[in-house]
């Protein structure tokens, strides 16, 4: 006699968070977000920012199991010029973009800021709260910080004028990521 076939039991795949970003950084920070919010994010980094494109998006997840309900993400700084219009030409993409650069997005951690500013100063004020801060890594106690300080952050963050510098938009992710 044959065995009865299985029946499903209604589970579905979580959508998948892919995040498409241009350096290490970005790369470390987003992969430490997904093991604290255990999400299936998809960290893809492009290296060549400026040629980053709906034909490698689409290339680039088709790697992956997708669901309809993935979301894709671009995370780049806007001390690029033109950048901001490059990335805003992409459909159906989250921009979490930072003016000057992401390490403003850590810098709201600490601290307010809301004067134009270059990357530049972002680093040098961050190393004022994180001496030993540097791209590409986060040590336990930045990764600390970094978590404690999200609502604070996001907060500040929300303040600012959205693409203008001082901005940032990188509190998009954390806040899917806590939807789930």
């Amino acid at each position: 006699m044959g065995k009865a076939a299985r029946n499903s039991k209604g589970k579905t795949m979580r959508p998948n968070f892919f995040v498409f970003c241009e350096g290490k950084t970005e790369i470390t920070y987003v992969k430490f977000l997904r093991s604290v919010f255990r999400v299936p994010v998809q960290v893809v980094a492009k290296k060549s920012d400026s040629n980053i494109s709906l034909e490698f998006i689409e290339r680039s997840k088709r790697e992956y199991v997708q669901t309809k309900n993935d979301q894709t993400f671009l995370m780049f700084d806007l001390d690029v010029e033109g950048m901001l219009e490059h990335l805003q030409k992409i459909p159906q993409a989250t921009l979490l973009v930072s003016n000057p650069c992401v390490e403003l997005w850590f810098l709201l951690h600490y601290q307010n800021l809301d004067v134009e500013t270059s990357s530049e100063d972002c680093l040098r004020k961050l190393l004022t709260h994180s001496p030993q801060y540097e791209k590409g890594t986060l040590t336990d106690g930045e990764k600390r910080v970094l978590i404690e300080n999200i609502p604070v952050a996001i907060e500040r963050a929300k303040k600012l004028n959205e693409y203008k510098n001082p901005s940032t938009s990188v509190y998009r992710l954390i806040e899917a990521m806590e939807r789930g």
